[in-house]
């Protein structure tokens, strides 16, 4: 079994990080809760647009190594190598933030790749692409037969490998069921599903 996994907010989660750089700049009231999404709806509300667009060039970039990976995304890529799957990282994201200073975004995850998945993720099987159809397409190249992904619009689209089965990580329940994509909401229920499947049970 091949198994695609999107990046960003599917194996790293930023809800602590991106609470915490904005409580240091001092642009969130303290008892707001620690959630990504309701930090950028917090400053978009009071007219910080701007501020939020920059300082998600810092987390994604410069802080990067502070990241949070999701609680069970481990031991679910452990258990699936040692089951026989091949895993890749296939995600899309600009090279450079659109605000504040130029940091290489892929460098940057790449090295946390590297120092949080190491063990379980081989460097030639990380691809960090600039567009969506980038993305796609690669996915399509690795042959993957499972791709997980938290965005219901790269699951939809139309370049989206047809032979792919798609599996929507939606740990917040942000979307509505649709019969495109199985969700699920952690890791652990992730591998619930697929370990039946696996080439091999550990």
């Amino acid at each position: 079994m091949r198994i695609g996994l999107d990046f960003d907010n599917t194996i790293v989660s930023y809800d602590r990080l991106f609470h915490k750089v904005a409580l240091e700049r001092a642009l969130i009231p303290a008892d707001l809760p620690q959630n990504k999404l309701l930090v950028r709806d917090y400053l978009r509300k009071i007219g910080q647009e701007d501020d939020w667009t920059e300082m998600q060039g810092l987390v994604y970039g410069a802080r990067m190594d502070e990241a949070d990976i999701f609680e069970g995304c481990l031991d679910f890529l452990r258990a699936a190598r040692q089951a026989g799957c091949t895993l890749f990282i296939i995600s899309h994201k600009t090279a450079r933030p659109f605000r504040g200073p130029p940091y290489d975004l892929h460098k940057a995850a790449r090295h946390w790749v590297e120092n949080t998945l190491n063990e379980v993720m081989p460097s030639d099987h990380v691809f960090f692409e600039v567009t969506k159809d980038a993305k796609l397409g690669r996915a399509a190249d690795c042959r993957c037969d499972i791709f997980v992904d938290d965005l219901p619009e790269i699951l939809l689209a139309p370049g989206f490998p047809p032979d792919t089965r798609r599996i929507l990580f939606d740990p917040e329940a942000h979307h509505p069921a649709n019969e495109a994509w199985q969700s699920v909401a952690s890791w652990q229920a992730l591998r619930d599903v697929l370990e039946p499947q696996w080439p091999s049970r550990p």
